[in-house]
C-alpha cells in the first residue's frame, strides 16, 4: 500500500506538535544537541531499534555532540504519515 503524501497544510497542522521540527527543503528536518559524543551515539543506537521496527529509516548526520536528522517518504515524493510517527518517535526518545 503506498502511503499519501501530506498537504502543507496537514504538515503545518503536525507541526504544531513536533517541537524542533521544520520543512526544510521538502524533508522534515531537525537538529538535536547532546552533552557529549557517547551520547548522541547512545541516542542513535536506541533510534536505531525503534526505526527498524518501523522500517523507516531517516537521513542522518552526526558530528561529535550534533545530530542533524531529515525525513521523507521517498516512494511518496514528500512527506508522509510514516514521516510524522517517526519524528514523534525521536522526540520521544530524546
Amino acid at each position: 500500500m503506498a502511503l499519501a503524501k501530506l498537504s502543507d497544510e496537514q504538515i503545518r497542522k503536525e507541526l504544531g506538535n513536533l517541537p524542533g521540527w521544520s520543512v526544510v527543503n521538502g524533508k522534515l528536518h531537525k537538529e538535536f544537541i547532546f552533552k557529549d559524543f557517547i551520547e548522541v551515539f547512545g541516542f542513535m543506537t536506541i533510534a536505531a531499534l525503534h526505526i527498524e521496527k518501523m522500517n523507516h529509516h531517516p537521513e542522518w548526520f552526526n558530528v561529535y555532540n550534533k545530530l542533524k536528522i531529515d525525513l521523507v517518504t521517498h516512494d511518496a515524493g514528500g512527506i508522509t504519515q510514516n514521516d510524522i510517527n517517526l519524528a514523534r518517535t525521536l522526540n520521544s526518545l530524546s
